[in-house]
């Protein structure tokens, strides 16, 4: 149990804030498999690690959409 409560997981609104990206943005790594992130019922969430993992491969955090 202790393993679980050191997993952080965050919404997309978490992840928005922390890039400084829109949430279609977001679909759009996680669609091109650049942003790993698990669908629960209807909403997307990512894992600590995997974020980090993505802002450590140097992945360009351009907002095209804006």
């Amino acid at each position: 149990m202790d393993k679980l409560k050191e997993i952080k997981i965050y919404t997309l609104n978490e992840v928005e804030a922390i890039l400084s990206v829109t949430r279609r943005t977001i679909y759009n790594y996680i669609k091109n498999g650049d942003l790993r992130a698990s669908k629960i019922g209807k909403n997307w969430r990512v894992q600590y690690q995997d974020l980090q993992s993505f802002i450590d491969s140097g992945m360009s955090i351009v907002d095209k959409s804006a």
